[in-house]
């Protein structure tokens, strides 16, 4: 045999190899890509006879962020499909992109501030008036926060979340005897709590620091949560996780955008999430207005921190 005769049988021989890892590697990710999917509808088909989420498509004109993060709108509801409620949780996340960070601002429900075409009340009565897009408005006005997403979490999908990814329950060190208004009673200590004594955690506000002491738990269970659900022992679990929580979620948010804000805080080593909480510490005074306990806020003073928290 020559050499030249040699040496073209040994690149189709190398050929021939290359093209069988190739398939495999094709059937593998089509395998993985299936079974990810088939687990996603395991749990759709799980929760969504449970759900009674109001699915309303709300417009929302959404604004590009002058930081260059990309600005969700997280609200949370115990409202069951019912129209007007007020939002009882208002938060912030922020993903950069080019920073590779994400941050979460608490906005507290009671802060007093003009709301468009409606005077002044709590920033929760926005959503009750006008749905996510008269709150982005608000939320606009008030502390110059542009926002491109929403997501209405409905509090049931957080228990059916915490119940599928932590069968054990969650680590949470309570502080203090807690039961008004929150459907269970905690004890004071170090346990594991399932998904519905966690929401009674982190929804407690009947306390001498009230909203404050709930803004607080809700940010520390937050950055808590979404790490455990990142770990090695959870992924794979994720695409399942994810099928549970959706029939309880109303969002513009679509498949695409959500796995490309996640793909790098899954990718990253550390995790960490920034907090802060509006009104910032010495920017408010507590007040009574037409009977109800609220927040006056100088809005300036927030406006500089949030500017600060979230360009740098």
């Amino acid at each position: 045999m020559g050499r030249q005769q040699y040496q073209k049988q040994k690149r189709k021989k190398k050929k021939k190899r290359w093209k069988t890892v190739i398939l495999v590697l094709i059937l593998i990710i089509a395998g993985t890509l299936g079974y990810a999917f088939y687990q996603y509808r395991q749990g759709v088909l799980q929760s969504e006879k449970k759900a009674n989420v109001n699915k309303e498509e709300y417009s929302f004109n959404e604004a590009k962020d002058q930081y260059g993060g990309t600005n969700i709108l997280l609200l949370g509801s115990d409202a069951r499909g019912k129209e007007n409620s007020r939002a009882d949780t208002i938060m912030i996340m922020q993903y950069h992109p080019k920073n590779k960070t994400y941050k979460l601002i608490s906005i507290m429900r009671d802060s007093y501030v003009s709301i468009p075409g409606h005077d002044n009340n709590r920033i929760n009565t926005a959503f009750a008036f006008g749905g996510p897009e008269l709150l982005r408005q608000t939320i606009k006005e008030n502390f110059d926060i542009d926002l491109q997403y929403y997501a209405i979490v409905d509090f049931e999908g957080f228990v059916q979340l915490i119940d599928e990814a932590f069968p054990d329950g969650v680590e949470v060190n309570v502080e203090k005897e807690m039961s008004t208004n929150i459907g269970v009673t905690l004890k004071p200590g170090l346990q594991r709590l399932d998904g519905k004594h966690l929401l009674g955690y982190v929804r407690f506000r009947h306390d001498a620091i009230g909203d404050f002491g709930r803004v607080e738990r809700q940010q520390k269970v937050v950055k808590e949560v979404v790490n455990e659900l990142t770990s090695l022992q959870t992924i794979p679990k994720l695409p399942k996780l994810v099928g549970v929580v959706t029939p309880f979620i109303n969002t513009n948010l679509s498949t695409g955008n959500m796995l490309y804000i996640g793909k790098d805080f899954l990718s990253q080593k550390n995790r960490n999430i920034e907090t802060l909480r509006v009104p910032v510490d010495g920017s408010y005074a507590n007040e009574t207005i037409n009977g109800a306990a609220v927040l006056s806020v100088d809005l300036e003073k927030n406006k500089e921190e949030i500017r600060k928290f979230l360009s740098k």
